[in-house]
């Protein structure tokens, strides 16, 4: 079992499993969604690799399909609800495909553009500060469940970087990414690992 006698927080950063919304790119906030059987079964595979991990604490987004994801992987009876883990909102793009909000607006983009009468950048990066600024006082190993686009804001500002660069980097269903610290360089965090998952790593979609 994975342990941590580190004095900084190292975080186990996990995007939910599957939703119809997530197959077919609608954009996925504030709706409930479920996750699907397929969403399910990709969380359950979570488990083995979650379960060599010591975490001091568990946090997941208000969303059932970050809170099953996280029952699912075998963490949920830690879990404590975390609501600024919660989806970029959208607003007025809520439900919609990027390629048909580009009809309208092209190049739009969200970690660029924002949404109106949802969040915009400067609300996100915000909102990933406050929780990044919560979760340096703690130590240890720590597991977050969140989203698809939130998750790369908040690794994007985790390293320092504008909420505009979490464009690069995608972030597949039931994915397991790690935030940490440089290992000889303790003040410089880094991205210890993105975007793997039993399926990735098997050569699925």
């Amino acid at each position: 079992m994975s342990t941590s006698s580190e004095t900084q927080p190292r975080l186990y950063l996990v995007r939910h499993g599957e939703t119809e919304w997530s197959l077919t790119g609608q954009h996925t906030s504030r709706t409930d969604l479920p996750l699907t059987a397929k969403g399910e079964e990709e969380s359950r595979a979570l488990a083995p690799w979650l379960g060599f991990v010591a975490f001091e604490r568990v946090f997941t987004s208000p969303m059932q399909r970050a809170k099953r994801t996280c029952e699912l992987a075998g963490l949920g009876a830690r879990a404590e609800v975390e609501p600024d883990l919660a989806e970029w909102d959208y607003g007025d793009y809520e439900g919609k495909r990027t390629v048909d909000i580009r009809q309208q607006h092209p190049d739009w983009d969200v970690f660029r553009d924002g949404c109106p009468h949802g969040e915009t950048p400067e609300q996100i990066s915000a909102r990933a500060d406050r929780l990044i600024a919560r979760l340096g006082s703690m130590t240890g190993n720590i597991a977050l469940f969140s989203h698809g686009q939130f998750g790369p804001a908040l690794a994007a500002r985790w390293i320092g970087l504008p909420v505009a660069e979490g464009q690069h980097l995608s972030l597949g269903t039931a994915s397991l990414n790690i935030l940490g610290h440089h290992r000889s360089r303790p003040e410089l965090r880094v991205i210890a690992l993105w975007n793997a998952s039993p399926a990735s790593l098997a050569g699925g979609a």
